[in-house]
């Protein structure tokens, strides 16, 4: 008899339904469940029906396993100036329009400051193109980096046309800049298929796109995914999801990890292992620049006051 370990790795080197081993002349697809392979879609189709329901099961667990993995960091990364993780907080950054790269407001507040002292020209922070002056100059940096296809600048035209009411030109710039892989732009696209705006309302394609964002780190995304699980009666994934972006630095998923755990809804080990880990990714970003732009801007604030 042959063991389990063999009896797997004979099946994924011949064919599922009719037994052909893989060959120079035969080559081997495998199904989306990566459990057994086909030599082609004739036995795919007459071996679906044993085979369907293993294949659900997998492809839900493989689903599961990418969904529900901590990535590294937000979908933010670092500042691409003192390579200090961006905060998920994205009132803390801005973007630069004439090269799309977004900067931490520690070393945009730094360098505005240079200028204001006369010690260099108003220029971007990362490529030292001059600043624009008008919004006309700006809009100008936009279109240039959107005609190059760069999907920040793809992504900031949609939500910037978007801001005007122009929904089918938000869902344009938006599509293209999700096919490019950007993160916000697959956030932004759940909210318009939840909305309507622009598109029909689509459940299915507003979870798709909520769970591409999350898989990304878009915090937001997860935490919404935590909304539509619990509201769906999947506490235990809603829970999970939470403390994924809890756990990016994200403060109201942890707020809501604290409610859960005060109801005995989360376990005191997740729910102290969540919190390390919040206080760390938020710890991971701070810096003496960056707190000096915030003690900046509220004197600023305070003035205009």
């Amino acid at each position: 008899m042959m063991s389990g370990e063999g009896s797997e790795q004979n099946t994924m080197m011949c064919c599922a339904s009719c037994g052909i081993g893989a060959g120079d002349e035969i080559k081997l697809k495998k199904c989306a469940c990566n459990l057994v392979r086909y030599c082609g879609v004739k036995c795919q189709r007459e071996h679906r029906p044993q085979h369907k329901r293993a294949c659900k099961k997998r492809a839900a667990e493989l689903r599961d396993e990418i969904l529900f993995k901590q990535p590294e960091s937000s979908h933010f990364g670092d500042c691409p100036i003192c390579y200090v993780p961006l905060r998920v907080d994205g009132t803390k950054s801005s973007m630069m329009v004439c090269c799309s790269k977004i900067v931490c407001i520690g070393c945009d507040y730094a360098n505005t400051k240079c200028e204001l002292e006369g010690r260099s020209n108003p220029c971007c922070a990362f490529c030292r193109l001059p600043r624009a002056s008008t919004q006309a100059e700006a809009d100008r940096y936009v279109l240039k980096r959107v005609e190059a296809n760069d999907p920040v600048a793809l992504c900031h035209m949609g939500n910037s046309r978007r801001m005007v009411g122009d929904l089918k030109g938000t869902f344009e710039y938006l599509s293209k800049a999700a096919e490019l892989g950007d993160v916000t732009a697959h956030f932004n696209l759940s909210d318009l298929y939840q909305l309507g705006h622009g598109v029909e309302k689509d459940k299915t394609k507003q979870l798709y796109h909520l769970e591409v964002a999350a898989i990304g780190g878009h915090a937001s995304a997860r935490h919404n995914l935590a909304a539509f699980e619990w509201n769906n009666g999947r506490r235990e994934g809603a829970v999970k999801h939470l403390i994924i972006a809890a756990k990016l630095g994200f403060d109201p998923s942890l707020e809501l990890l604290k409610q859960h755990y005060a109801m005995g809804g989360v376990s005191k080990e997740d729910f102290a292992s969540a919190l390390r880990a919040h206080h760390a990714a938020v710890n991971a970003t701070v810096t003496p620049q960056r707190k000096a732009a915030e003690d900046g801007l509220q004197q600023m604030e305070a003035i205009k006051r």
